[in-house]
């Protein structure tokens, strides 16, 4: 468990406090972030960091005064976007001038408006893994008078027995064909070979101290360090083959789970995090951290079914991956309440059980975490900034401006 009974009980007062002392009625899903766990958690990314700078996540935040406040600490620098629609965003309201967009794109439209604008493409980078990626921009210039910065990803799987552990990214795994693509990208006017990025899933986005699974989590343990160990020669290997071919910025690894380990690779030069900030349930089971929960939504209770039941009004905010409890929201405070196997979360309504469904009143909130870290806030417009006992500001999320990337 990552918080007492207690410190869940006396957040549950805090958040019904600050309910309470509102002027207005809060519509429910009522999404909140504490500032203080925050800001805590962010001087705790930059401080396992060892120094580096820590690019921030944006699509584990989707809130603009969040990347603010995260890039406002000392040891962030830079963003790194989830599209390119986004990333254009981000530049024309000036919350970045060092945007990598982490995924491929063939967003034509963004990327004519990429293309079209100087500032932009001085700015923004893209992320290839092939050539058809440098194709796709082409084909939506008339003009090469404005280049184009890209960086390579590098597949950072664990290879072992003929098999692939880690996230399905990039295809580029050997020296030999990251080379290749630098080079055809130095080979074509337009283009600018800036950085490359190795992003090890399988250790920064998996637990390794789950309670109930110590035979799993020292499995997981054992493959997180052959993982790095392979990595970090063949990374070494790699950098040494594109130093023949183009002198890069910087080179992007690892994530809010691993930032210790990456950061003592000498090739890389900045992190990425976002996760870390806000801490979601899936980071509750880590050797190398100690979670603070910083976002909670609630729901209402509407009804009491039955003697140590009662069912909130929505709850079905499920998160992505493979479908599991563990994507699952988590009812939190007040503490002892738990999802049913019948019915889980549901879109509409979700009954809880436990203990303490004894002491909730129909109209009662009961705060829920959510599995994964930004997508909570694609269920909202706006997120309430607690600080203390009070809620000090509402901010607008990506839906609030409108925006859907």
């Amino acid at each position: 468990m990552t918080s007492s009974f207690l410190d869940r009980n006396r957040l549950w007062s805090r958040l019904n406090d600050a309910v309470a002392a509102h002027r207005d009625p809060l519509p429910t899903p009522l999404v909140v972030v504490d500032l203080a766990a925050f800001d805590a958690n962010a001087d705790d990314l930059v401080r396992r960091a060892g120094g580096k700078p820590v690019r921030v996540a944006s699509k584990s935040l989707r809130v603009p005064a969040l990347l603010e406040r995260a890039l406002a600490h000392d040891g962030f620098r830079g963003v790194l976007a989830y599209t390119l629609r986004e990333a254009l965003w981000l530049h024309e309201h000036d919350l970045s001038d060092d945007i990598v967009v982490a995924y491929p794109t063939v967003d034509r439209g963004a990327l004519a408006r990429l293309v079209g604008s100087p500032s932009a493409a001085a700015h923004v980078t893209l992320m290839i893994d092939d050539v058809a990626h440098l194709d796709v921009v082409d084909s939506v210039r008339a003009s090469l008078a404005v280049p184009v910065r890209v960086a390579v990803d590098i597949d950072a799987g664990l290879r072992v027995g003929g098999r692939h552990v880690g996230p399905k990214r990039s295809p580029l795994h050997d020296a030999d064909a990251v080379v290749g693509l630098a080079r055809a990208v130095a080979a074509r006017s337009g283009f600018r070979l800036v950085g490359a990025m190795t992003y090890e899933g399988q250790v920064a986005g998996v637990p390794d101290e789950v309670p109930g699974r110590r035979a799993r989590s020292l499995v997981v343990r054992r493959m997180k360090s052959l993982s790095l160990d392979q990595l970090r020669t063949r990374r070494a290997e790699v950098a040494r083959a594109l130093a023949e071919v183009a002198e890069l910025e910087f080179w992007n690894a690892g994530g809010s789970g691993s930032l210790e380990a990456s950061a003592a690779d000498p090739v890389v030069t900045e992190l990425a995090a976002g996760s870390g900030l806000l801490v979601p349930a899936l980071f509750d089971h880590y050797q190398s951290f100690v979670p603070r929960p910083a976002a909670f939504f609630a729901l209402p209770v509407v009804r009491r079914p039955g003697p140590g039941v009662v069912t909130v009004h929505g709850g079905g905010l499920v998160a992505s991956g493979p479908a599991g409890d563990d994507r699952l929201p988590v009812p939190w405070a007040p503490p002892g309440l738990h999802l049913t196997a019948l019915e889980g979360a549901g879109e509409v309504q979700t009954p809880l059980a436990g203990n303490a469904a004894s002491q909730l009143a129909i109209g009662d909130l009961v705060w829920f975490r959510h599995a994964k870290s930004g997508e909570l806030f694609e269920h909202t417009t706006t997120v309430q900034l607690l600080d203390g006992q009070a809620f000090v500001d509402a901010v607008p999320t990506y839906r609030g401006h409108g925006l859907a990337f």
